[in-house]
């Protein structure tokens, strides 16, 4: 399945910590997570940042692919946009949506539609 978002106003790196922490909650385990900043090519006081989270099942070894990938990318002034991409074998839809009424009901506002 794949959940895309786009938010307004909101620091990419708060998205990027709630986003992890909601997951986690979900039963998996933090796989990679990496946050980059690039400063903007036409202002260099202005930032963009990309974060890109991975997640495995709790009891998973090196080799066994990823349950959760989380792509985040955006500025805290303008649009910030996610990605989520879960796999329904290994990462349930009841799961999916719980964690979406968690995301949902501290971003809400902020939700572009």
């Amino acid at each position: 399945m794949q959940i895309k978002k786009t938010y307004k106003d909101v620091n990419p790196q708060l998205l990027y910590d709630e986003i992890r922490d909601a997951i986690l909650k979900q039963g998996v385990t933090l796989g990679k997570a990496k946050m980059e900043t690039y400063s903007s090519p036409s202002d260099s006081s202005t930032y963009i940042s990309r974060g890109t989270l991975t997640f495995k099942p709790q009891k998973s070894n090196e080799e066994d692919p990823e349950c959760i990938r989380a792509h985040i990318v955006g500025s805290g002034q303008g649009e910030t946009k996610v990605i989520i991409d879960t796999v329904d074998k290994i990462f349930p839809p009841e799961k999916v949506l719980a964690l979406l009424e968690e995301l949902d009901f501290i971003f809400n506002t902020y939700e572009i539609k």
